[in-house]
């Protein structure tokens, strides 16, 4: 997952749930199957897509154990371990997690800080969780709940600088940012893997490691397609059309997410149930599903013109 030679794909994992609201342990292994069958790098559960706030402690631990599982030790996996506000609770819980066999354990900025405090706050909670949790393996996710904070290139540079910190989930949506940040963690074993795929070929091509987007799940052999021929200077054309399809739909890919993921995959005939416990989401309705028809339809048509073949469910 550090191997910036090569560039990666890093889904960022749903949950399939039954319709009473259960885990849908089967549907979870199936989906893992089909991350790594597209060509996945690695995989980091129990995320925001996971719906990890909506899950308990318990659930947590049973849906990494779940995936590592069925990974089989086929690609690494990472997963998030922070939750709440107390850092000693947050580094008891990392230790969980990371006992499940994850090759690092992730840290939710927005965890490790409050929205009012100043940077120097969030930087001294930053190495406060690293000294708590000894040599553990470690990566941060700027995700968007329940606020975002961003880790500067500075920061950045020096947390990675300490050997701990393997792994960045970014969210910036600045690839001046981006670019700031790869240079400031050249040299160590560090991947930076990008979610806003607007920038996707720019950021690849800066340096990134990877990508780790929403995209990849309805589409995960488009992302690695484009993880393995972004510079490929004979198929600049394909490429372009690739992130240009990206940019193009990046809209409906977020309305009711990550209910309408989960109806694509269905409609790709992986049999999970778009139930999911957030109740913040917007409503699945007609013109939704519409919307996310058509963008199968555009979906086909991208994939017949490049020749992706779409794995089998």
């Amino acid at each position: 997952m550090t191997n910036r030679s090569a560039k990666g794909f890093i889904p960022v994992m749903l949950t399939p749930f039954k319709d009473n609201g259960a885990i849908d342990f089967y549907g979870l292994a199936k989906l893992t199957e089909l991350y790594i069958e597209s060509g996945a790098a690695g995989l980091f559960a129990n995320c925001l897509s996971s719906e990890m706030f909506e899950l308990s402690e318990t659930e947590r631990i049973q849906v990494i154990e779940e995936v590592i599982k069925v990974a089989d030790g086929q690609i690494p996996l990472v997963a998030t371990g922070t939750f709440g506000t107390d850092l000693q609770k947050q580094a008891d819980f990392i230790k969980k997690v990371y006992a499940t066999g994850v090759k690092a354990v992730i840290g939710i900025t927005g965890l490790l800080a409050q929205e009012t405090d100043k940077d120097e706050v969030f930087e001294a909670n930053i190495f406060k969780l690293l000294e708590l949790t000894g040599n553990i393996p470690m990566g941060f996710y700027e995700c968007p709940v329940p606020y975002k904070r961003l880790i500067n290139p500075d920061l950045l540079g020096r947390i990675v600088a300490t050997g701990r910190v393997t792994y960045h989930k970014d969210t910036c949506l600045d690839i001046n940012q981006i670019k700031a940040k790869i240079a400031a963690t050249q040299g160590h074993e560090f991947g930076l893997y990008d979610a806003y795929m607007a920038h996707a070929v720019e950021s690849l091509k800066a340096g990134a490691a990877g990508l780790s987007c929403i995209q990849g799940n309805f589409f995960p052999e488009l992302v690695v397609w484009l993880c393995e021929n972004y510079n490929n200077e004979n198929l600049k054309n394909e490429v372009d059309a690739v992130q240009q399809f990206f940019i193009d739909n990046m809209n409906v890919m977020h309305n009711v997410y990550p209910t309408i993921s989960k109806y694509y995959l269905q409609k790709r005939g992986l049999a999970i149930s778009t139930f999911t416990r957030r109740n913040d989401i917007g409503t699945f309705d007609a013109n939704i599903e519409r919307g996310i028809d058509a963008l199968h339809n555009r979906y086909n048509i991208l994939c017949n013109e490049i020749e992706i073949k779409h794995v089998s469910i």
